[in-house]
């Protein structure tokens, strides 16, 4: 998979609402209980059962959204000792939960530093263009509507599971297909793993094309081992629905500015930093 690391699309506003979604989710992943250990790699049960108890109050459960089917017995942060030795303790949650609610707050949580990382740099380098292009009220409701019609997809295609689904990625898939409609010619600079990773500068509509691709594939559970821990169908529908929303935007969108030069090397650089 490449890496993206910029595009040569400036704006004309400051994106403060791009900025505003990557400092809150940076803010709460810090923030959130159990994670401090395994980062240091030093997790305990106390923490993981700590961490259970809390993605399971506020993360998405696709079985609770198709079926509002909310479990009895749920982990309540605490570690106890049974007759198969020690253990998270399972009781009647002490909590009323909004499956609804839960899509929003699971869109703010992540299961580690580079699942985190990841989805801020995609977040960092598209969304501020479509940012640019709708304004900021429109972008932030965009960005919500992607989120949950990523979220409630991939619960359509996995209605009895009672794995939790957290992340951003169904809501910034979103942004991906909404860039791909507005902007499909502007480049992308991108490092490519071969050997060492090869800096190219690659139009928007490969690079996200080739991810759309891959992300489709995987959801079939082809070519790669972790499709059951990575909600591949909830990225494709979120693309597919941030495609929907900014196609009647994409008359009135002026094109990106063509850069010269080669698309690969040094001298492929852009000649100014936006």
């Amino acid at each position: 998979m490449v890496i993206p690391v910029h595009d040569v699309n400036p704006v004309r506003r400051t994106p403060w609402v791009t900025y505003a979604l990557i400092a809150a989710n940076v803010f709460v992943f810090l923030f959130m209980p159990g994670l401090s250990g395994s980062v240091a790699g030093d997790s305990s049960l106390a923490q993981s059962c700590h961490l259970h108890a809390f993605l399971e109050h506020y993360a998405a459960v696709p079985r609770e959204l198709i079926h509002h089917q909310l479990p009895r017995l749920v982990p309540n942060g605490q570690v106890g000792t049974g007759a198969h030795g020690a253990g998270c303790v399972i009781a009647p949650p002490g909590y009323d939960k909004s499956p609804v609610a839960s899509v929003f707050t699971a869109m703010f949580l992540h299961g580690g530093w580079l699942h985190l990382l990841g989805n801020m740099l995609f977040l960092l380098i598209f969304g501020n263009n479509i940012e640019d292009r709708m304004g900021h009220v429109r972008f932030a409701l965009f960005y919500v509507v992607c989120g949950y019609a990523a979220a409630y997809g991939f619960a359509l295609f996995n209605a009895d599971s009672t794995a939790p689904l957290i992340g951003a990625s169904g809501a910034i898939a979103g942004v991906l297909g909404a860039y791909l409609v507005l902007y499909p010619k502007a480049r992308v600079w991108v490092l490519v793993p071969f050997l060492v990773f090869l800096p190219l500068r690659l139009p928007a509509w490969l690079v996200l094309g080739f991810w759309f691709v891959l992300q489709a594939v995987y959801s079939s559970g082809e070519g790669v081992s972790d499709a059951g821990t990575v909600a591949y169908a909830a990225h494709v529908v979120g693309f597919l629905a941030g495609m929907l929303l900014a196609w009647p935007l994409k008359p009135g969108t002026p094109p990106p500015p063509e850069p010269g030069g080669l698309l690969f090397g040094r001298r492929a650089r852009p000649r100014h930093s936006w």
